[in-house]
Formats: C-alpha cells, structure tokens, sequence
C-alpha cells in the first residue's frame, strides 16, 4: 500500500507538472500568434467536431497500422509531432538563437528531447517528454478553444472514451499498441526505485501480454489473485484533455490569477482541483487491477471544477459555459 500511495502521489505530481506548464504558457503562446484558429472562431463549437472527427480518423489508422505492423511508421509519426510540439514549448521558454533563420536553440533542445527518448527509453525520460508535450499541446489547445468549445469536446471525448474502454474495447487495443512504442503517449510511474521500463519490455518481447498480466493480476496456485505490478501506467491523453479546459478558462478570462507569476484565475485553479480529485479516483480503481477509461472522471472532475469557480467568482452559467449569445 506504500508503495502504490508513493507511485500515485508521482502520477498526481506529472499532472500538476503538466497543468502548471500549460498554464504558464497561455501568454507566451498567445504572444507568440501560436493561435491556430482566428480570433473570431474561437468560440465556434463546430472546431470541437472538427477535432473529435480527426481524433476517430487518427484512431482507426493507429489501429489498421498495429494489425499490419506497420509501427514503424506510427512511431515516426509521433515522434515529428513530439518534435513539433516541443519546439513551440522552447520556442517561447528559450532565447531566440538563430543561425542562417533557424532557431538552433529551440529546435537542437527539441530534437534532443525526443531523441533521448527514442535511443533511451527509460521511464524518466518518457515523463519528461511527456511533460513537455502534454502542457505544449494543452496550452495550444487552450489558447484555441474558447470555454464553450472545450467544454464540449471534453463531453465528447469523455463519452467516446467509456464506450471505447467498456463498449468496443479498440482503446485498449490502440493502447496496448501504443505502449510498446516507447514514445510520450504515456505516462510511467513504477512502484520501486530498481524498476526499468526497458528491461520490462526487453524481458517479455511481448508489451500486449505484459499490460494484460498487469491489469488482470497474475492467478495464484490456489486460484486468489496476485494484483502486484511493477508501474501504473495511463495515457498522456488523459492529462492532456482536462488541461485543454484550464488553459482555456485561463486565456478567455479576465479575473485576476491567484497565483503570482502564473496565469491561473480562479475557474482555471478550481478546474485544476477538480480534475486532480478525479485521478485520485481513477487511480484508486486503477489500483484494484483493472484498465478504466480516465476522461470521464478526469474531463468530468475538470468541467465540474471549472463551474464551481467561475459560479464562486459571480459569473452567471450561461456566461461560464459560453452559451450566452445562443440563447
């Protein structure tokens, strides 16, 4: 039990990570015209369709490619987007070093990043990729969607999510693929010091065995259930797509941070609340040796923390949800 608090306590502390960069790179991003949809499209919730549409679309061709074998090239594919959204996280955190135009300093620390992570994927290095990643992509995210648009792709994504994980099953699937990438779509916490990622997959040559023995727990002579695992591990989506709502109650709103130095107003900083209780959640029923789908809980805990503060900071519903000018 110790040592599950400890590791659950370390999945929690890559959350915040991930929240606080997100959060701090609001601003930057949005100085830096990193936008990707114009001003007056940030509140269309036709973007949160647009989205959730190239989500299924990505999703069944991750899943044609693992039955073909073709992970060569998924794993080519994430690995450009890693470097693509790192490089817009040093692009703003780093000085703007340029040789010949290029801006060596961003893109060398970029393509560092995922390079440790391809020639040594150890646990640790996966984290911090995934850190980097997941609050580059929830602050682009946020500075994007307006409060309406994230609040209906997190309703969306939450649903498709469920189904998915107790319905079809294909995101266990896609996950069990994802996995033996060794690539920041997930997210490592091991349950001891002596744990490696790449001796686990070296020692099974089988990730889709290993993650099945690990959720189901290994059967005891005697027929009880030994649920010991090494790591829990979730996906980098689930930290992701909460954060997208904080970042955007963050960049779309004009109360005061409660935080110096960051810009997290109270909507965001309960938002952050929220979506931290849910992964308590998740994680307890995690701990008991099954695989759940985490964007209810964690979309939900976020939404629902979200509204709780903008109602305490007197902003009215309709206003908070940004339904005002359709009603």
């Amino acid at each position: 039990m110790n040592r599950t608090a400890v590791a659950v306590g370390g999945i929690v502390s890559l959350f915040v990570l991930v929240q606080v960069l997100a959060l701090a790179l609001v601003a930057p991003f949005d100085a830096a015209g990193y936008q990707a949809v114009p001003d007056g499209q940030t509140d269309n919730p036709l973007n949160s369709i647009i989205y959730v549409a190239g989500i299924l679309v990505a999703t069944g061709l991750m899943l044609l490619a693992f039955r073909y074998d073709a992970d060569l090239l998924v794993r080519g594919v994430i690995a450009l987007s890693a470097t693509y959204i790192c490089y817009y996280v040093f692009s703003v955190l780093f000085p703007p070093v340029t040789v010949a135009g290029i801006p060596v300093l961003a893109l060398g620390a970029a393509v560092a990043l995922v390079a440790a992570m391809l020639l040594y994927p150890e646990w640790y290095v996966i984290d911090a990729a995934g850190v980097v990643m997941g609050g580059g992509a929830a602050g682009l995210f946020g500075i994007s969607f307006g409060v309406l648009p994230a609040v209906v792709l997190l309703t969306i994504l939450a649903v498709y999510d469920a189904i998915s994980v107790y319905g079809t099953e294909h995101m266990l699937d896609l996950a069990d693929g994802v996995m033996n990438l060794r690539l920041p779509v997930i997210l490592v916490m091991p349950l001891s010091l002596s744990y490696s990622f790449i001796d686990a997959m070296d020692a099974t040559g089988n990730e889709d065995e290993e993650r099945e023995e690990a959720e189901r727990g290994a059967e005891t002579a005697d027929g009880e259930r030994d649920d010991e695992r090494d790591a829990f591990f979730i996906g980098l989506g689930d930290a992701v797509m909460p954060t997208v709502l904080i970042a955007s109650a963050a960049h779309f709103s004009d109360l005061p941070t409660l935080v110096p130095g960051l810009d997290a107003p109270l909507p965001a900083v309960t938002a952050a609340v929220g979506m931290l209780a849910g992964l308590l959640v998740l994680m307890r029923m995690v701990a008991a040796g099954r695989a759940h789908a985490g964007l209810p809980l964690l979309n939900g805990g976020a939404i629902g923390g979200y509204l709780l503060g903008a109602l305490a900071a007197g902003i009215p519903l309709v206003e908070a949800l940004g339904v005002a000018p359709y009603l």
